[in-house]
């Protein structure tokens, strides 16, 4: 909302004295406005302590510490390290800095990290004061959903462990969901006060345990707010009739689903916890419960690339025979660095030498600067990898081009029923004869079209 950052920044420190400043730093693109951001923070006031928290420092913490402008970098969720980090800096009644759980610091050019913190959940227990806001409105937008719609995070974290997620990371397997009464209390601010007439929620995997969800359910069928989440194939296979029932009232329209491969063996190396069989069924089910099911694919992973990749679009297209109406993403399988996966994951993942495509061992950054170069900027998005040829890179682009072409998103609203119709024509005879290699006349007719990727704009 700000577009000048950086003059507000400064302009802020010159007229005031402020004890710390804390950045929220993500992976990819963002950390590039993290280093402006506290760069500008430095430069303006040498000596305030600039505090990193958020996924890069959880993730990449050595990364993070081994930058000059960062002074402290909070680990996992930090509501409570940041108010025992504040207290010890402005030399109040908190604990001393080497006893602050969840938090890395520097003694003397070293980085220390302290044990982690439990996690757990510390959002207000009373509605936000969005009021204070100059224009809340200003963050409704219009979906396939409906023609405002809000985001929202009702539940923190995921209770399983992939090896190539960064939630795994930030949250080691713990999930907590919101009380019901809070989330009626949210939603009902959201539609009523705001305006809302539909919810995309962030959060990590939305349907945990069918009795833990049930009382959640109830509030979003009570509240029917048509709806986007995250999802598991085999949450979603384990529900019985009446939390179907539940779903269908609360108007569920899109399950984002990580199938990932289709590959079992694969699927039990990066710790999915499901298997093949059940993307097929997820899809089918979602098909007769009126449910858009958004499957996500991670392909050419370091173990034969090309051949998982290829097995991968046979696999696309079969779920397309169950179920024409599935949505496919399609993104490059990128694993974490062992040292950002939990204890009990990293033994597995060190085990696995990463090479690239001259057979390199891989060596990640270990600087915020290195993961701004636009290789690894790919790599964290999950976007491209090293160990890929330009053939495979190619190749990879060519078919998401045909596919989408063939099957274009319900996601994109600007695209008109001529348009659409358009491209699912010129791109059939591709389609049905596998033909995906160089498809000049789809790369023109989308740019001609602007066609939305979900990949990059979301809904």
């Amino acid at each position: 909302m700000d577009d000048d950052y950086i003059l507000t920044i400064t302009n802020a420190l010159g007229e005031h004295r402020y004890d710390a400043v804390g950045v929220t730093v993500m992976g990819g693109p963002q950390v590039r406005s993290a280093i402006a951001a506290s760069m500008a923070v430095r430069a303006s006031s040498p000596r305030t302590p600039i505090i990193w928290g958020g996924y890069f420092p959880t993730l990449y913490t050595d990364a993070a510490t081994n930058a000059s402008y960062v002074d402290y970098a909070i680990r996992g969720t930090g509501e409570d390290t940041f108010a025992a980090l504040l207290a010890a800096i402005t030399g109040g009644a908190g604990a001393g800095i080497e006893s602050i759980a969840g938090l890395s610091w520097k003694r003397e050019g070293v980085t220390v990290h302290n044990p982690d913190r439990p996690i757990v959940d510390r959002r207000s227990a009373v509605l936000m004061p969005y009021d204070l806001l100059p224009d809340s409105k200003a963050y409704l937008v219009k979906t396939f959903l409906g023609k405002r719609t809000a985001a929202h995070q009702a539940a923190l974290g995921c209770r399983f462990r992939c090896t190539f997620c960064g939630v795994a990371g930030m949250f080691r397997g713990v999930t907590v969901l919101p009380p019901a009464e809070r989330l009626e209390r949210d939603l009902t601010w959201l539609k009523e006060s705001l305006g809302a007439d539909s919810i995309q929620y962030f959060d990590h995997n939305f349907f945990d345990r069918e009795e833990d969800m049930l009382p959640i359910l109830r509030v979003m069928a009570k509240m029917q707010l048509p709806w986007w989440c995250y999802a598991r194939a085999d949450a979603l296979l384990n529900m019985s009739p009446q939390s179907w029932a539940l779903v269908r009232k609360s108007q569920l329209r899109m399950a984002y689903i990580g199938a990932e491969s289709a590959s079992d063996s694969l699927l039990k190396n990066i710790r999915k916890g499901t298997h093949v069989g059940q993307t097929l069924e997820v899809a089918d089910l979602c098909r007769h419960q009126g449910v858009i099911p958004e499957l996500s694919f991670m392909v050419a992973p370091p173990h034969d690339p090309e051949g998982e990749t290829e097995r991968t679009f046979e696999f696309i297209r079969q779920i397309k025979r169950v179920n024409p109406h599935s949505e496919i993403i399609i993104y490059v399988y990128t694993p974490l660095p062992p040292e950002s996966l939990p204890l009990n994951s990293r033994a597995r993942a060190s085990a696995t030498i990463l090479r690239d495509a001259e057979g390199n061992v891989l060596q990640f950054p270990r600087s915020p600067e290195e993961w701004t170069e636009e290789r690894w900027v790919k790599y964290s998005c999950h976007a491209d990898a090293p160990w890929m040829t330009d053939r495979l890179r190619r190749r990879i682009r060519d078919f998401v081009t045909v596919l989408g072409c063939r099957f274009p998103t319900v996601q994109d609203v600007r695209m008109s029923s001529w348009t659409r119709s358009g491209l699912q024509a010129l791109a059939a005879w591709r389609y049905r004869f596998r033909r995906y290699d160089s498809p000049w006349e789809l790369d023109l007719s989308k740019t001609l079209a602007r066609m939305a990727d979900p990949r990059v704009t979301g809904i």
